[in-house]
């Protein structure tokens, strides 16, 4: 119980700092195995740097190489709304105009001339211009 509060402040801060340092560590080791751009020898490199001398490294990594990261970030991102918009429009075809849509139209014609609803001439012209 002998422990003041300035040191629980104290240990706080370096706890925090701690945790802090190995986000960034982690966050720099997901940009370089994700950059296409840096050979197996170059990512090599920066790991031996990183693990060796691990406070130059990460402060030598944001100034040689910090610039391209927030890029690289925002190209992975776009291409990700990219890749998404494109799910969800190829998942919107699947329920829109369609060969599966095609066979819902004519069963649906079908039912209306079977029931009565349109004439054999009405289903005729109905029915070509599903399949136009």
């Amino acid at each position: 119980m002998d422990y003041p509060l300035l040191n629980i402040f104290w240990t706080m801060l370096w706890l925090f700092l701690w945790i802090l340092w190995f986000f960034l560590l982690f966050r720099i080791f997901g940009d370089l195995f994700r950059d296409d751009s840096v050979n197996g020898w170059g990512k090599a490199g920066w790991c031996i740097f990183l693990i060796l001398i691990p406070f130059l490294g990460v402060f030598v990594y944001l100034i040689a190489r910090g610039k391209g990261m927030g890029q690289r970030e925002f190209q992975m991102r776009a291409q990700a709304e990219q890749d998404f918009r494109s799910y969800v429009q190829q998942a919107a075809a699947g329920s829109g105009p369609g060969p599966s849509s095609h066979v819902d139209e004519l069963a649906k014609l079908a039912e209306l001339k079977r029931s009565g609803a349109i004439s054999d001439q009405e289903y005729e012209q109905a029915k070509a211009k599903v399949l136009a």
